[in-house]
């Protein structure tokens, strides 16, 4: 385990903190490893430690022994009527958006015996997280069609369940309506804009309309939070995506602008690598949400 979640960290430190464990454990543990093995399992370098070739060589093989301890336990639980274990949820966005209150809520009175583990981030870090074992499972949003292409493209195969479609409009600073109301997509590059990272599903979806934004786009500001944006919005400084509801609240509150005449399908989904389908707590969640989200909701 020690090993594992070193490589993934890529730091003794974290590690701990992940494990709950002290750092001279976890050195201890990849010492006795490496010892037991005979090989180098990591070198240390001035950002810290980095896994050696012969440690990445045999990191999978690591991975599928927890992954094996992992359903033996979930067998001999279930032999008991019991589904239990430990989930780590990656979540985004705000949790009343992803429902993320109902769905703990149910979960602890329907399988008591199931933690769970929050991890919070932008869209884009869960598909890594979700590579990586940081997470079990999580909340991603994308476009309507990503998500074969992203299913086709990806070595890990996702398993995905759509639980709602929304539209993301534009909006602006109180007193651009006359700037943005019943402007194209064209006109609109031309005012300033509040950039996302490259994870960000506000930037992944605007590269569907503008392709190369560094070149289409007048970036001023760059966040990776959605109250961030909202609030450079209400100062005066750009454009930004904003969810369909949120919109029309901010401009109902705080007379945001919103544009009329363009918007972006986007959807929000449940992804898990579809390895571990056949994990029973996975299986009670994914089932669990698609009875939380209404058929209309999905699609």
């Amino acid at each position: 385990m020690a090993f594992v979640t070193v490589a993934r960290e890529g730091s003794v430190s974290r590690a701990a903190e992940v494990l709950n464990l002290t750092q001279p454990a976890i050195s201890h543990q990849i010492k006795r490893l490496s010892t037991e093995t005979g090989i180098t399992l990591f070198t240390r370098t001035a950002s810290g430690l980095q896994i050696s070739h012969d440690g990445a060589a045999v990191l999978s093989k690591a991975q599928q022994v927890l992954d094996a301890m992992s359903d033996f336990q979930r067998s001999a639980r279930q032999r008991s009527g019991q589904v239990s274990g430990k989930l780590t949820i990656g979540t985004i966005v705000d949790p009343e958006f992803i429902r993320l209150g109902r769905m703990l809520a149910r979960l602890r009175t329907e399988h008591p015996g199931i933690a769970t583990e929050l991890v919070h981030g932008v869209s884009g870090d869960i598909l890594a997280w979700l590579k990586r074992g940081r997470i079990d499972a999580g909340f991603y949003l994308c476009g309507p069609d990503d998500l074969q292409q992203l299913e086709a493209e990806s070595e890990d195969k996702i398993h995905a369940i759509r639980l709602a479609d929304f539209r993301y409009h534009v909006v602006g600073p109180a007193g651009w309506q006359k700037q943005i109301e019943d402007a194209s997509w064209a006109q609109l590059a031309t005012l300033p804009w509040i950039g996302t990272p490259e994870t960000s599903v506000h930037y992944r979806l605007l590269s569907k309309v503008y392709g190369d934004q560094n070149n289409l786009l007048n970036v001023v500001a760059l966040v990776d939070q959605e109250a961030s944006m909202l609030e450079m919005v209400r100062s005066g400084i750009g454009l930004s995506l904003c969810r369909e509801s949120i919109a029309l609240h901010q401009k109902q509150t705080f007379g945001l602008a919103v544009c009329n005449t363009v918007s972006v399908p986007a959807c929000l989904c449940f992804v898990a690598l579809e390895r571990r389908n056949e994990n029973p707590i996975l299986t009670e969640v994914f089932a669990l949400l698609e009875s939380s989200w209404s058929l209309s909701e999905r699609h």
